[in-house]
């Protein structure tokens, strides 16, 4: 295992950086290292059962940071639309799928609409990097549309995740259950709750504990495995979300000492170096380009069918709001990445012995290999163009 983590390391950073000098995502790279290690089979079976795991972490550092590098007053002047971005652009892209893939794929309608619910999900894990760089270069700043998106993205993925079990279960045998999409609301509601009583908490600790920063970072960084961790233990009928539980805290926690705050983001800024080539090389790891056959041209088709559907969500989500068209543009490319997610449910169907898993699948595959890399790379080619920078 020692041997497969050095490997993934060591590639990671190399295609990276290459990537970077070529003026691509530094993931780009990234994920190509996790394609060309998983297909010559060169890891470790032991590392790969633990590589969703080991992908969690890396989503929560991301999520921790993302929380510490928002503030409750920016939240408060975009609440409407970011609220709206966490299930309307996936719903419609949803809605999508479940019109394109019958005609296209042969599937039936639950069948497509389970499709649907894999493939609806915003990566937070692509997003949230690019949004926290814009914030610091003070780049579409001025009408919080980096805060908006990363709120979003924050919380698109609790929906889908939720979708996806009410579809699952369909295809499966299993009677809709209303309370399934009653605890869509109710989940991010108490992880939010639950999260900013945490990051309250926190704030009392370090303001009357002396510590250093980096203790503070192994504390907040526990606090986060836990409120994951509760989520898991929770019966289903107990609406909870621990990655929005997780965001709530660094919220929170600036919100109330925002000073310590900053420093702590700081710290976890220098661990992500080394979470971002694990979680990148790993879910190119988990990809598996022979899942793809001989139907990834019809799957192309429905996933740049339903990224129409995306795009109308998101130009839903900002009406009436004081974006120009070229900001509003930014935001249906900048909420076009998928992966993380995918790469976590894309194979669920075929294990669930579904007719449909394989064709879910090759969708699953397509969908990170056309949209995460180059939608990083039109993200921040876009950025500088169609984004008013601030006056320092």
């Amino acid at each position: 295992m020692l041997l497969s983590a050095a490997l993934i390391l060591l590639s990671g950073l190399i295609l990276g950086e290459t990537a970077g000098k070529l003026h691509l995502p530094k993931l780009t790279g990234m994920l190509a290292a996790g394609l060309i290690l998983g297909s010559l089979g060169w890891l470790d079976p032991a590392m790969m059962s633990i590589s969703a795991d080991l992908r969690k972490i890396a989503l929560i550092m991301i999520l921790t940071r993302a929380g510490l590098n928002l503030k409750i007053s920016d939240l408060k002047k975009c609440g409407r639309p970011a609220l709206l971005m966490s299930f309307i652009p996936a719903g419609c892209e949803i809605v999508g799928v479940t019109l394109l893939a019958p005609p296209l794929l042969g599937l039936d309608y639950a069948e497509a609409a389970l499709m649907g619910s894999v493939l609806g999900a915003v990566s937070p894990a692509v997003v949230v990097p690019g949004m926290l760089t814009l914030i610091e270069e003070k780049r579409g700043t001025d009408k919080l549309i980096p805060q908006m998106i990363l709120a979003g993205a924050s919380m698109d993925d609790v929906f889908v995740i939720v979708m996806f079990s009410v579809f699952s279960g369909i295809c499966t045998g299993g009677d809709f259950s209303a309370l399934s999409i009653v605890n869509i609301p109710v989940a991010i509601i108490s992880g939010a709750a639950v999260g900013v009583l945490c990051g309250i908490l926190l704030a009392l600790l370090f303001s009357r504990v002396h510590l250093r920063d980096s203790l503070k970072v192994v504390i907040l960084l526990s606090v986060a495995f836990l409120l994951v961790t509760l989520e898991d233990c929770l019966p289903d009928f107990i609406g909870f979300s621990g990655l929005v539980a997780v965001i709530a805290c660094g919220i929170s926690l600036r919100w109330k000492a925002p000073e310590r705050a900053v420093r702590v983001s700081r710290k976890y800024g220098s661990m992500w170096t080394a979470a971002e080539i694990m979680l990148f090389v790993l879910v190119g790891a988990q990809v598996d380009i022979s899942a793809a056959g001989a139907i990834w041209l019809p799957v192309l088709g429905v996933i740049f069918g339903a990224l129409a559907f995306r795009f109308i969500g998101v130009g839903i989500c900002m009406i009436k709001t004081k974006l120009s068209l070229r900001e509003r543009l930014f935001c249906m490319i900048a909420y076009m990445p998928k992966a993380t997610v995918q790469a976590a449910i894309g194979g669920v169907p075929l294990a669930m012995g579904l007719s449909c898993g394989n064709t879910i699948l090759a969708g699953a595959v397509i969908a990170i290999l056309v949209t995460a890399a180059p939608g990083a790379f039109l993200t921040g080619i876009t950025a500088p163009k169609l984004l008013h920078r601030e006056e320092t």
